[in-house]
């Protein structure tokens, strides 16, 4: 399934942030059930989740951060991102081009929780060569 005109219209309007059904079908003009029959049609596709972000600079004692991996063999590069997204605190894993194989985002509990991602949490995926970390030490726009 593919996303037609009206299902990006309901796509960018949430984007914006959380609106009842209703709101956004008066604001496109149409009904309020084809309008929760879309999102449901686009949920169940995966192609829409609906869900909370927040923003990490407002959370006291949480850090941000980013890791960058690489794996021992690029054939492992779709297997390995989906264990490393299966650890918790994971936010996201990317596949990149480039320096490193995978972008890891993590939230993290900013007294020793980027410690304890990588010796407990990372370090029990065979298969990676070496990781670089960076602290976010602020961040404009971001909710995660």
């Amino acid at each position: 399934m593919q996303p037609d005109e009206m299902d990006w219209k309901i796509i960018d309007i949430l984007r914006e942030g959380h609106q009842p059904n209703n709101q956004i079908a008066r604001t496109l003009e149409v009904s309020e059930g084809m309008v929760r029959r879309r999102i449901q049609r686009m949920k169940e596709a995966g192609i829409l989740q609906i869900r909370a972000l927040i923003d990490p600079d407002l959370l006291e004692r949480q850090q941000l951060a980013i890791i960058g991996v690489n794996v021992i063999e690029s054939r492992l590069l779709e297997t390995k991102a989906k264990e490393i997204s299966e650890l918790s605190d994971v936010l996201s894993v990317s596949l990149l081009s480039g320096r490193y194989d995978l972008f890891v985002e993590v939230l993290l509990d900013s007294n020793h929780g980027l410690v304890r991602f990588l010796t407990e949490g990372l370090s029990s995926i065979d298969g990676i060569s070496n990781t670089e970390s960076f602290l976010l030490l602020k961040s404009v726009n971001k909710a995660v």
